[in-house]
């Protein structure tokens, strides 16, 4: 899509990275030419450097051999770098690699080791891209004297992807005879238009590491990522001689300290007669300027849920939960003061602190409305639920209807499909909780 109609066809050898930067200084160069005093806001999200992983050779090339060495290498080199720079603890603890489902580097023949190490290449050449065209708007905002009027933020939206496809029974036997028939992954095409690769789990972790996992899980290795802000007005107070922060910040945090920079307050509890949400996140410009110590009150509790993972914090600490394989169907506690990794679980050592922050975990779900698709992820939501059906019944409910859910006339959407105690439903229904 762009703007009100559909994109059906793209010119020949473009590629996405360089068609946004192209959009993105068109609408730069038209707001400096109409002229009208106005500030602008602008999003400017890029594709890369999600999977398929494809680039413009001439960035690759920047990158063939750099990564022959594997993953681990990488991953030991990184965190050299981290201790160098002092982003992290000279004793920090790694959580180990996780990655089962997948070859080790010395089990691969040199052969899917040269692929593995191309698709890495390609994702560095398409991270060199997306540089670049940040740099081209940097750089033309400093041509019209507007980069240090402007306030920037980069970030990522969450940690490396580390997803297994060829390795997930569902869908790889499809997937890879698809890619099979429509896609040339040979060794001196990965990176092209035509090619479909990614770099898996154990490439990932070299690029979370010392966090734990990747992207889609509650850990720090999914949830913690890299964000850049520049705006010399702010560049005052604690942050002046360079020093690293370990203060909490959240993706929350954007909206309110936009709306800050703007002289905007948010609506809530109303907006144009109908009422939203308050938004849960705190402005971040009291805490650039050195007016305050921390974004947020260091004992105001985080939540985070996704495909039934979960994790909970409030300062120091945080209680993850993961489903096997790559966990341990409980709730398990770290303490990220001493333990960024999440190497040591001290649930049995601390249990009232796993209390209150499942006490604080309960209460999210109920503020903002997560379904939790196990007793361990709402025991409170499951008793409500259990309490409102009806002793060995099915229905079901078709909410998403126009008038589904105004008040008094559910019913006219709610049907009875069966007893639970007919035996060709028994087990089903009783496998998905009754």
């Amino acid at each position: 899509m762009e703007d009100d109609h559909y994109v059906t066809e793209l010119p020949k050898g473009w590629y996405s990275s360089d068609g946004y930067g192209d959009r993105m200084l068109q609408y730069l160069k038209e707001w400096k030419d109409r002229d009208d005093g106005q500030p602008f806001f602008a999003y400017y999200p890029f594709s890369a450097p999600h999977w398929p992983l494809q680039a413009p050779k001439k960035y690759v090339d920047n990158y063939r051999h750099v990564y022959d060495q594997g993953p681990e290498a990488l991953r030991q080199q990184r965190l050299k770098n981290l201790v160098e720079l002092g982003m992290i603890a000279e004793d920090v603890r790694p959580h180990p690699v996780v990655a089962d489902d997948v070859k080790g580097w010395e089990e691969m023949c040199q052969e899917q080791q040269n692929l593995s190490a191309r698709s890495m290449e390609a994702y560095a050449g398409m991270v060199e891209c997306l540089d670049h065209n940040i740099g081209r708007v940097t750089n033309y905002l400093d041509s019209i004297g507007e980069l240090d009027n402007t306030y920037i933020m980069f970030m990522s939206d969450n940690g490396a992807e580390g997803a297994a496809y060829e390795a997930y029974p569902m869908i790889s036997g499809q997937l890879m005879e698809h890619l099979g028939k429509y896609y040339n992954n040979s060794y001196d095409n990965v990176g092209n238009f035509d090619s479909f690769v990614w770099y898996g789990p154990r490439w990932a972790q070299a690029a979370t590491a010392p966090s734990r996992l990747f992207k889609a899980y509650t850990t720090e290795g999914g949830v913690r990522v890299p964000c850049v802000i520049r705006y010399p007005p702010l560049h005052k107070g604690n942050h002046q001689d360079g020093s690293i922060s370990e203060a909490f910040s959240t993706v929350m945090d954007i909206a309110p300290t936009v709306l800050d920079l703007a002289g905007i307050p948010h609506p809530a509890p109303t907006y144009k007669d109908r009422q939203v949400a308050p938004m849960r996140g705190r402005s971040l410009v009291p805490w650039l300027t050195g007016m305050e110590d921390s974004v947020h009150d260091p004992d105001s509790p985080h939540g985070w849920e996704l495909c039934g993972r979960a994790a909970i914090r409030k300062g120091k600490y945080k209680a993850n939960f993961l489903p096997f394989p790559k966990g341990t169907s409980a709730w398990q506690l770290y303490d990220l003061s001493k333990d960024p990794g999440e190497t040591e679980d001290i649930a049995e050592r601390e249990p009232a602190v796993l209390e209150e922050l499942l006490q604080l975990w309960e209460k999210y779900c109920e503020e903002v409305g997560v379904v939790p698709l196990q007793p361990e992820l709402g025991a409170r939501f499951h008793e409500a639920v259990e309490e409102q059906m009806k002793e060995g019944e099915w229905m079901e409910y078709e909410y998403w209807k126009p008038g589904g859910l105004v008040e008094g006339q559910r019913e006219k959407f709610v049907r009875n499909i069966a007893k639970v105690d007919d035996p060709r439903l028994k087990q089903n229904v009783m496998a998905e909780g009754g």
